[in-house]
């Protein structure tokens, strides 16, 4: 499947831990699409964000099992990414709120 590098690159996480981990260890967190390879990733945040990227961690979750009475639903699949920045690429444009008027 041929993604465009907006479609790979849904947003950013913007939980208590993906800050601590941008504020500690230089992390950033993002939504990406199910399909996409870290490679991709890699390549669609550096044209998005001009960013120097040391290593990808990607997370796959799925949706825990809903009970009902018409039978079993599951949840949503969802796919991040754990991006670790290079040293010099520490910034504090990349705050919680810079990240989110970024993506819209």
């Amino acid at each position: 499947m041929d993604l465009s590098i907006y479609q790979i690159i849904q947003g950013p996480v913007l939980s208590d831990k993906s800050v601590m981990l941008n504020k500690k260890f230089n992390k950033l967190t993002f939504d990406v699409h199910p399909q996409a390879t870290s490679a991709q990733i890699k390549e669609a945040l550096y044209k998005i964000f001009n960013l120097k990227i040391i290593k990808i961690n990607i997370v796959c979750r799925q949706g825990k099992i809903k009970r009902s009475r018409k039978g079993e639903t599951f949840g949503v699949f969802r796919k991040r990414a754990i991006v670790t920045l290079a040293a010099d690429q520490k910034n504090e444009a990349f705050s919680s709120m810079n990240l989110v008027q970024a993506v819209q």
